[in-house]
This record gives structure tokens, sequence and C-alpha cells, in this order.
């Protein structure tokens, strides 16, 4: 038992100092990989503690990547990275360019001492279900993408409350936890509000809405928009080979549908920003100089993963709305 040390009346609580000795004995290669801690009922007898300290202390490492239990066996010493202060399951719906940039600076706010496993469900709620169900208890927080897949909440709830975080999309069913997420419903009314001026000088307004991957919210606000100033619309699930009439705007929530939409508009001699007009949805560095720069409503990206990093770092319990902003090029 000269592994683990315990003081009373340090003002550090007893589980927290068995952490750090059996950190401390993997440092010095007291423990090496592979080697079987001391059981819970010792740990309990020697020092008098009850089974759940000695369990969160164990848990806790479990977490971190630590140590692993063997049911009916005991713990054993999974890893020496003991500097691996959280372990963290990032649960996307799918890699996109969008993604990649939360991704990339969440990894850069996050630090060196946070590992990050990353996982997708790419809309599939079994695939969601399984991931959820696997990670559950190898992690100290999990950051979860439910998107719009529908009962992700049964799931999440078997996780600890305390160490979650949902991510770009949330739902009544999931308000009891801390969030950064987007306001899609609010978001393209207002993006929709601050080009109306440029908006009048068209005479309709169409939503390509497929309605699988898009969150629900923006057909809603789309609607809310047209209804409240006016606006005559129509919402469409594809563009197809949809001839395109002067005087329509599309709002094109994809990448695919704007590039069909481009394609269509040259055929037919279109001048973009004249005769019709295109919103996109999310910015990324290329709607700035194709077709003479496509205006787009989008949320910061960057700043998601920055406020993500801080929920995991300072433990902040908030749902935090994330910023959108109309960006007005030539297109409109």
């Amino acid at each position: 038992m000269n592994i683990i040390s315990i003081q009373n009346n340090i003002g550090l609580p007893k589980y927290k100092q068995i952490i750090l000795s059996i950190e401390k004995a993997i440092d010095e290669e007291k423990l090496v990989k592979g080697d079987r801690l001391p059981s819970v009922n010792k740990v309990c007898l020697a020092f008098s503690l009850s089974r759940d300290t000695v369990l969160l202390a164990y848990e806790e490492l479990k977490k971190r990547g630590i140590i692993y239990a063997i049911p009916g066996k005991g713990y054993y010493v999974k890893s020496v990275e003991t500097t691996i202060k959280q372990k963290v399951f990032l649960l996307f719906d799918e890699l996109n360019i969008f993604k990649e940039d939360i991704y990339n600076s969440f990894l850069q706010h996050i630090g060196k001492n946070v590992q990050v496993d990353i996982f997708f469900h790419h809309f599939n709620i079994q695939v969601f279900q399984k991931l959820i169900n696997d990670s559950n208890g190898n992690y100290t927080k999990y950051i979860i993408m439910p998107t719009n897949l529908l009962d992700t909440a049964s799931s999440i709830k078997t996780l600890p409350v305390n160490e979650v975080i949902i991510l770009d999309q949330t739902n009544p069913d999931l308000r009891a936890y801390p969030a950064i997420y987007q306001n899609h419903e609010k978001d393209i009314f207002d993006g929709l509000y601050n080009a109306k001026g440029r908006l009048k000088n068209y005479k309709k307004l169409i939503l390509i809405f497929p309605g699988f991957r898009e969150p629900l919210g923006m057909k809603i606000g789309f609607e809310s928009f047209c209804s409240e100033y006016k606006f005559e619309y129509e919402i469409i699930s594809e563009f197809t080979d949809r001839k395109i009439a002067v005087g329509d705007v599309y709002i094109i929530p994809t990448d695919r549908e704007l590039v069909h939409v481009i394609e269509n508009a040259r055929k037919q001699n279109l001048k973009l920003g004249i005769d019709f007009g295109i919103i996109s949805y999310n910015e990324t560095r290329l709607k700035k100089i194709v077709a003479n720069g496509i205006t787009t409503i989008s949320t910061h990206f960057e700043t998601m993963g920055k406020i993500l990093a801080e929920m995991v770092l300072k433990g902040k319990k908030e749902q935090i709305e994330n910023k959108s902003s109309l960006i007005m090029r030539n297109s409109l």
C-alpha cells in the first residue's frame, strides 16, 4: 500500500489524494502499464475510507484514460500519460468545412492537457445511440451534437448530467444541459431582415430546404419573415433543373444546391445580383470570390469552438446562443 498516501487535515479531499498518489507512482515508475492497482477494499481498510471515496478516485482516473477496469478482477494501469487532465468525447454529425472550423478552434483553445476523441453519427440514430453507450464512463466530458435526430435525449440522459455539453443545436428536452448553439429560426429571420432593403428589388424568395439535415428552425424563421414583411415565397426540397425566373432570390442552406443554381443561371444567361439573387447559408472563404461574391447568413464557427473550450476548462453551465451575421456581397 506504499503506492497510496493519505493525510488528514490538509484541505485536500481524500479522493484527490488517491489520484495524486497514483499519478506520482506512475511518474516515478513505481507503477507501469499493465500493473494492477490496490483493490478498492484494501484501500478502504488501510485508510478507513468509504468505498464511494475510493471508487470516485478510480473512476476519475478511468475517465481520463489512465486506468481501466476488468469486472471481477480490479483496476489496471492503461496509460502513463498523467499530464492528461481531461478526456473529451466529441460527437459530431458529420465532418464538413464548418464543423472543421469549430473543431480546429476548439483544439486551439483547449490546451495540451486535454485529450479529444472525435466521433461521427452521420445522422443515424442507431449509430448515435451506440457511440453514446460505448463511451459512457470513459470520459470526463461529453460534447454532443444531436442535430435534428429524434429521441436523442433518452441516450444523452444516460450520461453523467454534469459532464455533458450540447453543441450546435439544442431542443426543449435538453434544457438541463449547458450548450453553445445556433438559433436557426432567429438567425435566418434577422439575416433576411438586414437584407430587406435589397430583397425589395426582387419578386419572390425561394428557400431550398431538403429537410433531412437542415434544422427546422431555418424553415420556420424563413416563413415568419416572408409572412410578416409580405414577401411572396416558396419552399422547395431540391433545385434539380428548375428554371430560374427573373426576380427570384434563392436562400440556399447547402453548397451542393448552390452549385446547381449557379450552373443553371449560366445556362440561362442570367446575371447574378441583377436578374436573380442568392443568399447562402454558412460562410466559407470560397464564397468571398465565387461568382463575384456570395451573400451569406452565417454563425461564427471559430467563436463557437473558442466558447466550447472555455466551457470545458472553466466548467461553465450556461446555455449560450452563438452570434450570427449577414455578410452582404454582390449576389444580392
